[in-house]
């Protein structure tokens, strides 16, 4: 009887499998728990829109990880878990997109194991991935000492970072790579992407679909958000071929965005 192949089915998070960023959504039960102010509520906001449009690239990724440290020192990590587990199915189950819920059934009835990778922080993917059915999580996580963010990263899970962890996953449990599947977005995933045999993109941004058509990887639009208890309902819901297809992480990602945008606006109003 020959061997069987072990293989996984990575996930990118946000605007791959929810059709937002999972963090930025917590903007406002940030804000009335007092954990960020009405000025970065705001920008968290337009950050939204911004990293919806166009994704972020590695110097902004980079950016975004020295606003964290900052961003989150002092917090308490019992009331961030408690915000996120109040608001999770008002603020992020609706938007579960149908396809990608669909396309993870197909991969565990394939017999694959799935991994939810994220650059938000664990205490709000985790959650997100259980509600889905998935253990399997590698996400950003934070040092904590004495029950509070100390504003240090332990594990920044982006870019390359992602694809190292994936390859550890693969040692430890015997994945073939070139038997697995990863799902993304984000040109800063590319390395994750090159890391598994089946690379797939999923409501690309604009450099990760150049890309994509110059190596002939498969592009997937995904269309249709759906909350997720009608999802459990109504299985199944949209057939993905039919498609044809840290923590504080997003807010730090807000700030670098919103003043690299505000910084242009100035520049052409004095050039004006």
């Amino acid at each position: 009887m020959p061997a069987v192949v072990r293989s996984a089915a990575f996930f990118d998070l946000d605007k791959t499998i929810i059709a937002k960023s999972s963090a930025l959504a917590f903007g406002r039960p940030f804000y009335k728990d007092g954990l960020i102010s009405r000025r970065e509520m705001v920008k968290a906001a337009y950050a939204q829109l911004v990293y919806r449009i166009g994704g972020a690239d590695d110097q902004q990724m980079a950016r975004i990880r020295d606003h964290l440290a900052n961003l989150c020192r002092g917090w308490r990590v019992d009331q961030v878990q408690q915000i996120v587990n109040e608001t999770l199915h008002e603020l992020i189950f609706p938007y579960i997109y149908a396809e990608a819920a669909a396309l993870i059934e197909e991969h565990r009835a394939a017999g694959r194991d799935v991994v939810v990778v994220s650059s938000s922080g664990e205490e709000m993917v985790r959650p997100i991935a259980e509600q889905l059915g998935i253990t399997d999580v590698i996400a950003t996580r934070m040092v904590v000492k004495d029950g509070r963010y100390t504003g240090e990263v332990a594990y920044y899970a982006a870019g390359p970072t992602k694809a190292e962890a994936a390859r550890e996953l693969a040692a430890q449990r015997g994945y073939d790579l070139s038997e697995c599947y990863a799902y993304s977005d984000s040109v800063s995933d590319i390395p994750l992407l090159e890391t598994v045999g089946h690379p797939t993109v999923v409501n690309p941004d604009r450099a990760l679909r150049r890309i994509a058509a110059e190596r002939g990887w498969p592009v997937l639009e995904f269309r249709h958000p759906i909350p997720l208890s009608r999802r459990l309902r109504e299985r199944p819901a949209v057939p993905v071929a039919a498609a044809a297809i840290g923590l504080g992480l997003a807010f730090a990602l807000g700030l670098a965005i919103y003043g690299r945008h505000r910084r242009a606006r100035t520049a052409r109003t004095v050039a004006a």
